[in-house]
């Protein structure tokens, strides 16, 4: 299987496009939180993931809106963050990528809104 590759702007539009499929109330429901691209993944951010080995396409760190209460305040940005080489390494068509992008997106969006990882994969989005 040869590795699809995209350019940093390339990958960033996908990231774009698959937020942008959002219905509009969930994205109107999401709160003091950044969506941001790496090129992998630290070891800091597989370990707080929980990886030992294999690879991790998106991280979710924050507090979940539905753990959030009245003392919730003057907090740094919830951050998800996606992850453009190992979404490439495990694709071998534009459209794979692409599909993919999306279906991480999704994924963490899912933990800002309190989803774990049990209840995901129950869905489909594991």
């Amino acid at each position: 299987m040869s590795i699809v590759r995209v350019t940093e702007d390339e990958f960033e539009d996908l990231v774009v496009a698959a937020l942008d499929t959002l219905p509009e109330d969930l994205l109107e429901l999401m709160n003091n939180i950044e969506v941001t691209i790496d090129r992998f993944p630290t070891r800091s951010q597989m370990h707080g993931a929980g990886i030992l080995r294999g690879t991790l396409l998106g991280l979710y760190e924050g507090i979940p809106l539905t753990v959030r209460n009245s003392s919730y305040s003057l907090v740094v940005p919830d951050k998800i963050t996606i992850f453009q080489r190992p979404i490439e390494q495990m694709c071998s068509s534009q459209e794979e990528i692409v599909s993919q992008v999306r279906k991480t997106v999704i994924h963490e969006v899912a933990h800002h809104f309190g989803m774990g990882e049990e209840r995901l994969q129950e869905l489909g989005w594991g």
